[in-house]
């Protein structure tokens, strides 16, 4: 009998799937043994658009480049996750603010803007990009701040809606206001870093006629634009991850967790949530201006159907499929988002590219992670019950052996 009745209680246990796992592993690591790991690891990554391997190589276009694409797309998925993975706030114009970082650069940059200014006015070109990378964050947050004062009290569908429009205001903005955005024309001659700017790169490692020379060994002349825009997109991911992370950390992190899951019950709790959801706004506006600055410098040349809902559809879509909440998931929802349609557009059947049908592909994929995992193929590991499994374990009964069952007998 104390057999049958101790078994369903073994059935019980938490599972430990492949995400804690990792996480288990990494966090039984010391310090010094978790830099060992991770700086070797930083450093493959940064290797790998210059010594492709065949089965992850894009034939159709550039590896690097492609790459580049990716590290822009991580930045708009983490900091999509502060709003929709963390805070909770349903987020379909985030591209809003991507196009605001963007047109804050070329607008500064562009010599088909009325408002340049690296033809003798305040900004050099050879540092100009640089420059502008700190006044589209701000001016990013700000427009954040701006729209989240009097939309952040609405919630859902209602949320969603506004926020929708904001998106299509900026584009129409840019589409309509030709003296001053160039019109449906664009933005052209858009400033970049000029780093190694000599005989052999005339323009500069980032310069987009810089492609590279894959039969040299020296790896900076090897790097074309795309591998030197991805070098400069991985170091901003790694400052906004460690900048994020210690935001979940903190008051603020517990705070967003609390909305996300119950607003009210939050609020009754003594959570200020307009606050908290104002600062998830704000930061997640920050960093989708960065993402825009990067775009901006990486093309040299912006136009208003660059950031159409659609494109707002993809970020969110890569959040979704890389687990809200997850900051490493959405990196990797971010990396197929961008990688698989550049992989499949080398790929044709009946005489038509793989790649044209990405949104038929992402659509259904949606739809089959929605119905088995709902959750994301990385779920977040809820942080309110973070030690939820350490709890169980220390006041569960211990499992039942022959000694503990002699000592039950004998106590009756």
């Amino acid at each position: 009998m104390t057999t049958a009745t101790l078994e369903p209680e073994k059935k019980t246990r938490p599972r430990h799937g492949v995400g804690d796992a990792l996480r288990s592993w990494w966090d039984g690591l010391s310090r010094p043994m978790q830099w060992a790991v991770g700086v070797p690891a930083i450093v493959l990554l940064a290797l790998l658009p210059l010594f492709p391997p065949p089965l992850l190589d894009t034939p159709g276009t550039s590896f690097g480049g492609v790459m580049a694409q990716f590290a822009m797309y991580a930045l708009i998925a983490i900091g999509l996750n502060v709003v929709v993975g963390q805070a909770g706030l349903l987020d379909l114009g985030y591209v809003g603010f991507y196009a605001v970082g963007a047109y804050s650069v070329g607008l500064l940059t562009s010599p088909n803007s009325p408002w340049n200014q690296t033809d003798g006015g305040f900004l050099n070109s050879k540092w100009a990009w640089l420059a502008c990378v700190p006044l589209a964050i701000v001016l990013t947050a700000v427009s954040g701040l701006i729209l989240g004062t009097p939309t952040l009290r609405l919630r859902g569908d209602y949320l969603a809606i506004v926020t929708l429009g904001f998106g299509e205001i900026v584009r129409l903005l840019a589409d309509n206001l030709g003296d001053i955005t160039n019109g449906s024309l664009g933005l052209a001659g858009i400033a970049y870093p000029r780093l190694g700017e000599s005989e052999s790169h005339p323009t500069g490692y980032f310069s987009s006629g810089n492609l590279g020379d894959p039969d040299s060994w020296n790896l900076l002349d090897r790097a074309n634009s795309g591998t030197w825009w991805f070098w400069i997109g991985m170091a901003l991911v790694i400052v906004v991850l460690l900048m994020v992370g210690n935001l979940e950390r903190s008051r603020v992190g517990r705070a967003w967790v609390s909305i996300r899951e119950d607003e009210d019950a939050a609020e009754m709790m003594g959570v200020p949530t307009f606050k908290f959801k104002l600062w998830a706004f704000t930061i997640g506006a920050a960093i989708g201006g960065l993402s825009g600055a990067l775009f901006a410098g990486q093309v040299q040349f912006i136009n208003p159907t660059g950031f159409n809902i659609i494109n707002s559809m993809l970020f969110l879509c890569a959040v979704v499929l890389g687990g809200q909440g997850n900051k490493l998931g959405v990196i990797v929802g971010a990396f197929l988002i961008v990688y698989l349609p550049n992989r499949l557009m080398s790929i044709e059947v009946g005489g038509q590219s793989l790649g044209d049908y990405k949104y038929l592909f992402f659509g259904l994929t949606l739809v089959v992670v929605m119905i088995f995992r709902p959750q994301g193929l990385f779920p977040v590991r809820q942080k309110l019950l973070a030690y939820g499994r350490q709890v169980y374990q220390a006041v569960r009964r211990p499992a039942a052996g022959p000694d503990a069952a002699a000592t039950e007998g004998a106590g009756r």
